[in-house]
């Protein structure tokens, strides 16, 4: 089993898929020559041409609007957003066209396309190519919503979303593109709505999307040297959410601590938490903490951005006191 990126792990998927079937295609800036600013999609278009390997103006909406009416009409378009903060431009061709088009036309139509964006803050890119939006498009109804944490993750959630005859939004963090992982040779697809259970343990359930999977796992490291056993959780899509793994996990450790890049108002961490406090409420002997990104804009200042988001010793800080019960007073 090689070890790729998570940049070549999403250019195989990309390019496997396109072999597989002759309507798929990917729309976006600089995808094709240039290769994206992170280079995911670098050497595509030598292989299927600039006929599928599209390079667009820079106008996110006419784009987005392109990719949804080829997706009504048989394709299966992959659309790059080369920044997740560029989504407020789409919104209304992803949230009240592609979302909504199956179901005001009595099931008769579908839109399988696939946008592919990104997230993350401390990359030093200020506030306007920091953010992590992955909560506002889970709120559509409508929409699937995949979080990859790895390449493995990354490669095999693609797939499954490119074959998906219903919209699917991917977050990639743009601070992992370089990180590897081991990726099977063999093709494999990760199905939605089915999360991953990274490390068992029976004090405190760390749940983390994203890049936060990692951050939950050098948390868990560092209690296991206190003589506290946490168990990681990565649900890997948030839309559809895999409620039973984690409600599981909570019945069985009594605690849960919610770990987002997203800001914590109102955002990924406060639905999970509300879930798991609804209905698993008699197994908690501790609240259910949230740890998401400060609610601020991201900061430009290195220092300051570096607060900005959650750390594995913040993480394991918050899980000693649970554990403890000094919260369960405080809060």
């Amino acid at each position: 089993m090689p070890e790729i990126t998570l940049s070549q792990a999403v250019n195989q998927a990309i390019a496997e898929e396109m072999r597989r079937d002759e309507t798929v295609f990917l729309i976006g800036e600089d995808v094709a020559e240039a290769g994206t600013p992170f280079k995911v999609t670098s050497g595509l278009v030598e292989e299927f041409s600039t006929e599928r390997i599209i390079d667009t103006p820079i106008s996110e909406p006419g784009f987005m609007g392109l990719a949804v009416g080829a997706a009504m009409t048989g394709s299966r378009p992959i659309v790059d957003l080369m920044f997740g903060d560029f989504l407020f431009l789409v919104m209304d061709q992803l949230c009240n066209q592609a979302a909504k088009i199956h179901y005001m036309s009595g099931g008769k139509l579908n839109v399988p396309l696939v946008l592919r964006t990104n997230l993350g803050a401390t990359r030093r890119s200020a506030a306007q190519h920091s953010q992590s939006l992955h909560a506002l498009v889970a709120h559509i109804p409508g929409l699937k919503v995949a979080m990859p944490s790895s390449a493995y993750e990354a490669k095999g959630l693609l797939k499954t979303a490119i074959r998906d005859d219903n919209p699917v939004v991917i977050f990639e963090d743009k601070l992992m593109y370089q990180d590897k992982a081991f990726v099977p040779e063999e093709e494999y697809c990760l199905p939605f709505g089915k999360a991953a259970i990274l490390r068992e343990g029976t004090d405190v359930t760390l749940i983390g999307t994203s890049s936060m999977r990692q951050v939950c796992e050098k948390a868990a490291l560092l209690l296991e040297q206190d003589g506290i056993s946490a168990e990681v959780i990565d649900p890997r899509t948030l839309v559809p959410l895999d409620e039973n793994t984690i409600l599981d996990s909570v019945k069985r450790t009594s605690r849960a601590i919610v770990v987002d890049e997203g800001h914590q108002n109102f955002g990924t961490t406060a639905e999970i938490a509300a879930r798991i406090s609804e209905k698993a409420f008699y197994f908690l002997d501790a609240p259910v903490i949230r740890m998401g990104a400060m609610d601020v804009p991201i900061p430009f200042s290195p220092v300051l951005e570096d607060i900005t988001v959650p750390t594995a010793a913040v993480v394991a800080e918050k899980a000693k006191k649970i554990v403890a019960g000094e919260l369960i007073h405080a809060l």
